[in-house]
């Protein structure tokens, strides 16, 4: 039996804090505590729900708080929403080597599992977003979960094979190789990521997805070619799919730019592709 947003959080939840609007729980997932933000429209529903995976470094608020932006649009368009740390970012409480696309697969179904526990949610009406790697996580869940009706991709890659390949041997020989960013600390990537990554073949995957999905990128993209969402078009058997090149983003939309007009347009067309096919 369902239960109500409040006593769900009470029972299979631990409440980190609160936004208004929201709430940021700690969801007991099957490899680990999963730290989620849970947002919800207003009223009774029960509501079409989307997942949100995140990009490679980032956490579940996103580059320059995008999913932050987004998921209020969506609870207004009637549409809820949960966004999630990937093990070893944000608030996980792990280390990142427990990261991989597997991983982080299980970790956004359990996170679903946690929403359809949830008397406001449409347990059949699933949606779900990715950036980045994000998109690639979120595409292998809708080829592996027929009950993902509708996927939405920013800027989301396809195949990781060749990404940190000089890393390799250091990976296989410690177990982990250290990956290091300008905007945050490092993180420890596993030789088991790189071996998932290889032997991942993301485009065959798609064939087995049913839904709807929507493959946007930037033009100026110089991290994820735009070029991309043409394949991820032909590996999807479904009709009901298509793409969007915002004209003048980058890889994070110019969210960091000042002017948000490109991530305002890349808002409005996530939002009104989860209104029309969920």
């Amino acid at each position: 039996m369902k239960k109500p947003f409040a006593l769900a959080l009470a029972l299979f939840a631990l409440p980190l804090s609160a936004l208004a609007g929201e709430e940021v729980v700690m969801i007991e997932g099957t490899q680990r505590e999963i730290p989620a933000t849970i947002t919800l429209p207003e009223g009774p529903g029960p509501f079409p729900f989307v997942v949100m995976f995140h990009g490679t470094g980032s956490n579940r608020h996103e580059a320059g708080n995008g999913y932050d932006i987004l998921a209020p649009l969506l609870a207004e368009a009637g549409i809820a929403s949960a966004r999630f740390d990937f093990a070893g970012n944000g608030d996980s409480k792990v280390d990142y080597v427990e990261y991989t696309p597997s991983s982080g697969m299980q970790d956004g179904l359990d996170v679903v599992d946690y929403m359809r526990g949830l008397d406001q949610i449409a347990d059949d009406r699933l949606g779900v977003l990715g950036w980045s790697q994000g998109g690639l996580v979120a595409m292998l869940t809708a080829s592996n979960t027929p009950e993902v009706r509708s996927v939405v991709t920013w800027a989301g890659v396809v195949d990781m094979g060749g990404y940190m390949a000089d890393k390799y041997d250091d990976a296989k020989a410690n177990g982990f190789t250290v990956m290091e960013f300008d905007w945050r600390p490092s993180l420890n990537l596993s030789i088991d990521w790189f071996d998932e990554i290889r032997a991942l073949d993301l485009a065959k995957d798609l064939g087995n997805y049913q839904g709807a999905i929507l493959a946007i990128a930037g033009s100026k993209d110089d991290v994820v070619p735009p070029e991309v969402t043409d394949t991820i078009l032909a590996a999807v058997p479904t009709q009901n799919k298509r793409k969007a090149i915002i004209e003048g983003a980058d890889h994070t939309f110019n969210i960091f730019s000042g002017d948000m007009s490109a991530f305002d347009e890349l808002t409005k067309l996530t939002v009104d592709w989860f209104k029309e096919t969920l």
